[in-house]
């Protein structure tokens, strides 16, 4: 995923700050414990399709 792209996209939810997590290619927000998938090299920023975190993940 490009980098400035991950500068300029904020969390749908709360507007916060994203996390990439280039291993599952998810962009990951603390803050909501959600973790929205990257497909193709594409975020998919959709509530919907968020996954959400367990405690131990975030």
């Amino acid at each position: 995923m490009d980098n400035n792209l991950l500068e300029i996209l904020a969390c749908p939810i709360c507007k916060g700050e994203l996390l990439l997590d280039q291993a599952n290619q998810e962009l990951i927000c603390k803050f909501d414990r959600v973790a929205f998938p990257i497909i193709d090299e594409m975020p998919i920023m959709l509530e919907s399709r968020a996954r959400r975190l367990g405690h131990e993940e975030v």
